[in-house]
């Protein structure tokens, strides 16, 4: 898919159209949520700044299509920043159906119908795979174990399956190697199947010297080929709920490790690792761009979900506390709560920037350039 290309223009339309699609079910989420609980959306916009095109659906809703395609928005009737209330007297507002109208509950509806969205959106996409083109079976059976590595003294046998690692179920080898890697020298509860007996073992993993200076844990053993099932619509359904519910854990364990520091940050990465890593998937295939994209969104859904203001975990924390003081936040709290969070988020984002420039395909040319 899109291989015919060159490699910058297939990174920059593939990371438009994951990014394009990610936004859009985020946004619809807010918007439909705002619909069903009687709050007028002025503008539904794909993209900021200058609109390309536009029209007005019969509700008097503006649909926008920006030209910057770079995030998105939906304008609720009324919606003012924290803290301030839309004037009665003011003209072309609509009674009753203005944001601020609308009881705590049903804004925090509204809020946390974007995140929502968006996990709704990977839990479709999987399942979408899973009945065209089937869920992964056996992905972690080992084909060879290395003489003398870690695996082969801890008991590990060529066509053994690991189903477990330290209690976390593991259903593909790069999730296998990720949690050795990140555990140098420290056991490892194995669970596996072999000939249709379940084993548990304790191995732990060799050190070798990683590329960021940090040890990498080594287990020694090669991965085999795996096979894929086609699922009927129910269980893939079922199995893509499930996915979305195993990849939401492991993100967050993930984020987890680095903070403590058993992950190394730079696998922290921002938006252009993700054009990257979007490219790589469109020259792969639209299987890989699909699975990729239903990452991404799970990916998107709980960042918005953190408690930091300027994003719905931010407003939903607000909306929290005002249902337990059972009035608003004073408005100079609210307003530094939404300085610290944006400067949090600048932060993040220069840092995750750092991340991709240094660690990433910009960082590889310069150091190329460099020799």
């Amino acid at each position: 898919m899109l291989e015919f290309l060159p490699d910058a223009a297939r990174t920059v339309l593939a990371f438009l159209v994951v990014l394009g699609v990610l936004i859009f079910f985020h946004e619809l989420g807010h918007y439909l949520a705002a619909r069903w609980r009687g709050v007028h959306v002025d503008v539904f916009s794909i993209g900021f700044g200058r609109a390309l095109a536009s029209w007005t659906d019969r509700q008097g809703t503006e649909w926008r299509l920006a030209w910057i395609p770079l995030g998105g928005y939906v304008k609720l009737h009324g919606h003012l920043p924290p803290g301030e209330a839309p004037d009665p007297q003011a003209e072309g507002l609509r009674p009753g159906r203005t944001f601020h109208d609308k009881p705590v509950g049903d804004r925090a509806i509204i809020v946390a119908a974007g995140p929502i969205a968006n996990f709704v959106l990977a839990a479709l996409l999987f399942a979408g795979l899973y009945a065209t083109h089937g869920v992964p079976r056996g992905m972690t059976t080992l084909s060879a174990v290395l003489p003398g590595s870690a695996a082969e003294q801890a008991g590990l046998l060529p066509g053994d399956s690991l189903l477990a690692l330290d209690g976390q179920r593991v259903t593909r080898f790069d999730q296998v190697q990720r949690h050795i890697q990140a555990r140098p020298g420290q056991p490892v509860e194995v669970r596996l199947e072999r000939e249709g007996r379940e084993l548990t073992l304790t191995v732990v993993p060799g050190v070798r010297p990683g590329s960021d200076g940090q040890p990498l844990g080594v287990l020694g053993v090669q991965g085999g080929q795996g096979r894929f099932e086609r699922l009927d619509p129910l269980r893939a359904a079922i199995a893509g709920v499930l996915q979305v519910g195993e990849m939401s854990w492991a993100t967050l364990v993930g984020l987890w490790e680095m903070i403590i520091g058993e992950r190394s940050a730079r696998d922290l990465g921002g938006p252009i690792r993700i054009a990257e890593v979007s490219g790589e998937a469109a020259g792969l295939g639209l299987v890989s761009l699909v699975n990729l994209m239903a990452l991404l969104s799970i990916s998107l859904a709980l960042l918005n979900l953190f408690p930091i203001p300027l994003l719905d975990g931010g407003h939903l924390m607000f909306y929290a506390a005002e249902a337990l003081r059972g009035r608003p936040l004073p408005p100079r709290a609210m307003e530094a709560g939404f300085r610290l969070g944006f400067a949090l988020l600048i932060a993040l984002f220069l840092f995750a920037t750092w991340n991709d420039i240094a660690h990433g395909g910009i960082g590889r040319w310069v150091s190329g350039l460099l020799g």
